[in-house]
């Protein structure tokens, strides 16, 4: 008998609205690809047949290789793609770094770009699927005393090209849809609220355990 289950896979999926997400995939029915740097060891899901854990950092290509395969390979097919993994490093303009600035176009475009790639390709192939960006509300209505215009520049990229994709794939049953949260009470936005204050240290949303270094604070989901 065919497989009939729809397959979602979440990045950044190990806290927040990731977890979120992937907890109400699995209520729904869905078999879930979950991804983070390090979702096994923080392994926040019961164990499932209908959930496979998948470590590493979403912007290199054999991270979003290996999801792809597994969602694939384990449950026959990608329904949903959902791009949660992100950053966020709330700085003055003239103070980022290369380092600041390498950092969010990992997780930010290249971590939507190499696993998008590869599941449209599988959609394609089943004539079907959808994917959804997460956004923020900064990109339309910056806020004044929030630095992040760099975060901001990458989010409004990723906005563009969804638009793009929606038309590219449209005759093809592939939906691509961005959405934009407001304010969402998540741990990141903790580390958020301290950095504003100080506005001196980055926040960084996008895989597996808490680590601190001199110029920033990394929350991985």
């Amino acid at each position: 008998m065919a497989n009939t289950a729809k397959t979602a896979i979440v990045t950044g999926a190990s806290r927040g609205i990731g977890a979120g997400l992937v907890e109400a995939f699995l209520k729904r029915g869905y078999s879930v690809v979950a991804n983070s740097r390090n979702i096994t060891k923080a392994n926040p899901f019961a164990a499932a047949a209908n959930v496979a854990l998948v470590d590493g950092d979403i912007g290199h290509p054999s991270t979003a290789a290996t999801i792809v395969d597994t969602a694939v390979s384990r449950f026959g097919r990608i329904d949903v793609l959902i791009n949660n993994a992100g950053v966020f490093i709330p700085k003055p303009f003239t103070e980022y770094t290369t380092e600041d600035f390498n950092t969010l176009v990992s997780t930010t475009l290249a971590g939507f770009l190499y696993v998008s790639q590869l599941a449209v390709k599988q959609m394609l192939r089943q004539k079907s699927g959808s994917i959804v960006n997460v956004s923020t509300t900064l990109v339309d209505q910056p806020i004044a005393g929030v630095g992040a215009a760099v975060q901001i520049m990458l989010k409004g990229a990723l906005n563009a090209v969804t638009c793009a994709l929606a038309i590219e794939y449209a005759k093809e049953g592939i939906r691509v849809n961005t959405i934009a949260p407001e304010v969402i009470n998540t741990p990141i936005l903790l580390c958020i609220n301290r950095k504003l204050m100080t506005f001196s240290k980055g926040c960084t949303r996008s895989a597996g355990s808490v680590r601190s270094k001199k110029s920033s604070t990394q929350l991985c989901f």
